[in-house]
């Protein structure tokens, strides 16, 4: 008697997302952890930690953007989570930071320039949010953002701080006195919120084309740079803190260029002429 041959078990699928459209939110969050584990790095006193912290989670957040567009795992989720790590360790951390570091002795009259920082940094990424629903702008104008992103905005606030590092390992006492002037990083926290909720358009770099020539000496640059940062972090956190500040003339030049030449370019409508109209005397 031939028997019918044992089917075999089924095997049990699991419902819910893969490894690959999570990874891109759990560096998100890792770098969260990261920035917001600056806050108890600086309240121990280990400021340079502390820098150090906010800069990785800034590399973090440089990151898993392009990570998930490389795994096709973009999301609406993914995009506000990442604003709300944005702004927890781009607008809350350094705030914090600063605050320890220079501005408590002063008070309640210390913590407003971190209160206004973090103000705009929130105000600067509900904007940004907003922008994403909103009518496509020209092609030359995605080369740029509306203000000064987060990242770049923790990095400035942070300035006094490398270089009170700097000057402190230098054995540079004044200079190490000034950059920690409650007055002085009061004036930079203010001056970069201000920055961050501007309309200064300012190079986004990720479709910034390298003319040829220039491709040899920029990887040059980029492994003294890099050289710079694993044998002096602090002394290369201020210099790039400065090249940024001096790049934003720059960036305001060639939005209004381009600008310019897109409008050059714009067809002009024909003038219609009514026949109907009797001639004029």
């Amino acid at each position: 008697m031939n028997r019918l041959p044992r089917r075999l078990p089924r095997r049990h699928r699991f419902s819910g997302q893969s490894f690959n459209r999570m990874l891109p939110n759990l560096m998100t969050l890792l770098g969260l952890c990261i920035g917001l584990s600056s806050i108890r790095l600086a309240l121990d006193g280990k400021f340079g930690n502390a820098v150090i912290a906010i800069a990785v989670s800034g590399v973090i957040d440089g990151l898993d953007g392009r990570l998930a567009r490389l795994l096709k795992a973009t999301s609406r989720f993914g995009a506000e989570f990442d604003s709300l790590a944005d702004f927890l360790c781009f607008g809350i951390a350094p705030a914090i930071v600063i605050y320890v570091w220079s501005l408590q002795p002063w008070g309640a009259i210390g913590f407003l320039p971190p209160l206004i920082y973090a103000s705009a940094m929130a105000l600067r990424l509900a904007r940004f949010n907003a922008a994403l629903d909103s009518a496509p702008k020209a092609a030359f104008a995605y080369n740029f953002f509306t203000g000064v992103p987060a990242p770049a905005g923790a990095g400035l606030a942070l300035f006094p701080l490398f270089l009170g590092l700097e000057a402190d390992q230098m054995h540079l006492f004044w200079l190490s006195d000034a950059a920690g002037f409650p007055l002085f990083t009061g004036a930079v926290l203010v001056i970069v919120a201000l920055l961050c909720v501007s309309t200064l358009p300012v190079w986004s770099f990720k479709n910034f084309k390298i003319p040829a020539p220039s491709i040899l000496p920029l990887l040059l640059g980029v492994v003294v740079f890099a050289a710079i940062i694993f044998a002096d972090p602090y002394a290369a956190g201020a210099l790039l803190g400065l090249a940024y500040m001096i790049m934003l003339p720059f960036s305001l030049r060639s939005y209004r260029r381009l600008a310019a030449e897109a409008e050059a370019r714009r067809p002009v409508p024909p003038v219609e002429v009514d026949l109907s109209a009797p001639p004029s005397a």
